[in-house]
């Protein structure tokens, strides 16, 4: 871990790290925020995932969870959204290739030699900065849009690995939508019976949650039929997984959504982080 910057904040400290990805085949940058508690004891930790064309610092920058993580005693770590740099494939869309990570492990060429991004949260990023921060094992993990996507699907298929899970306007069900096809061909081939573990609501229709999931939505989103809250929703009604999916009138996709709520996710997270209990 290289250092990046570092910057006080609400009595503790943000800072963004480089390091060289094994996984990724290249040097990949995140941030981290350590609450003040952080200087006293180790504290547990959520990750935060972001969307589409965004990397580490738009929720750094933007989200305001600092402030929320330093009231609650909790770490927040906000990974890229893909691997960067010479030789990483690329495409002209905004919604493939760099920036658009989808938080999966590529098959096909030119994608697999790097986007390997599902391997390098679950596994790389999480041993890295459990072996060099002052943080429990604790895990919870949030996100937004592809983000969402992201967490939940990384959540489904590692509970072990995580005690909470919450989402901001994911894309909930991309084996059927257009954020989502596209992308899960490009980078796992052509063959739909390898898309499911990459689709939020079929997963929670097969599977499940240990906990309760708590889901933001805008009404007013002006993606809300590429992303399929409806899907998710329905998933969970089936399965009867305990899941607060709040739709909030007025609100888009916007990080003025995101911050709005930050507050609500951070405290549930640290509630549950903070438990004895599973």
């Amino acid at each position: 871990m290289q250092i990046v910057s570092q910057n006080k904040c609400f009595g503790g400290e943000q800072a963004v790290y480089s390091h060289a990805s094994g996984v990724c085949g290249v040097d990949m940058t995140f941030a981290v925020y350590l609450p003040p508690q952080a200087k006293h004891a180790s504290v547990p930790v959520l990750w935060y995932l972001s969307g589409l064309t965004c990397t580490h610092e738009n929720a750094m920058v933007k989200g305001g969870f600092q402030r929320h993580a330093s009231k609650h005693g909790i770490a927040v770590i906000f990974p890229d959204t893909s691997p960067r740099g010479e030789g990483v494939a690329d495409d002209a869309a905004y919604d493939l290739g760099i920036g658009a990570g989808f938080y999966l492990n590529a098959t096909q060429e030119p994608w697999k030699a790097h986007f390997q991004m599902d391997d390098y949260v679950v596994k790389e990023l999480r041993a890295i900065i459990q072996g060099a921060l002052p943080i429990t094992e604790n895990h919870g993990i949030t996100g937004h849009s592809m983000g969402g996507h992201g967490a939940l699907t990384i959540a489904l298929r590692n509970p072990t690995l995580f005690k909470s899970l919450s989402a901001f306007s994911p894309i909930a069900n991309p084996t059927q939508s257009d954020w989502g096809r596209k992308q899960l061909c490009a980078y796992l081939g052509d063959d739909e019976s390898t898309w499911a573990e990459y689709d939020a609501s079929i997963l929670m229709s097969e599977r499940g949650w240990h906990g309760d999931i708590l889901v933001d939505q805008g009404a007013d989103d002006q993606f809300i039929d590429l992303l399929r809250p409806q899907a998710l929703a329905q998933a969970a009604a089936t399965r009867r997984q305990p899941t607060d999916l709040r739709m909030h009138a007025g609100y888009d996709h916007s990080y003025f959504f995101v911050s709005s709520f930050a507050e609500d996710h951070v405290a549930w997270h640290a509630q549950r982080l903070k438990s004895n209990g599973r």
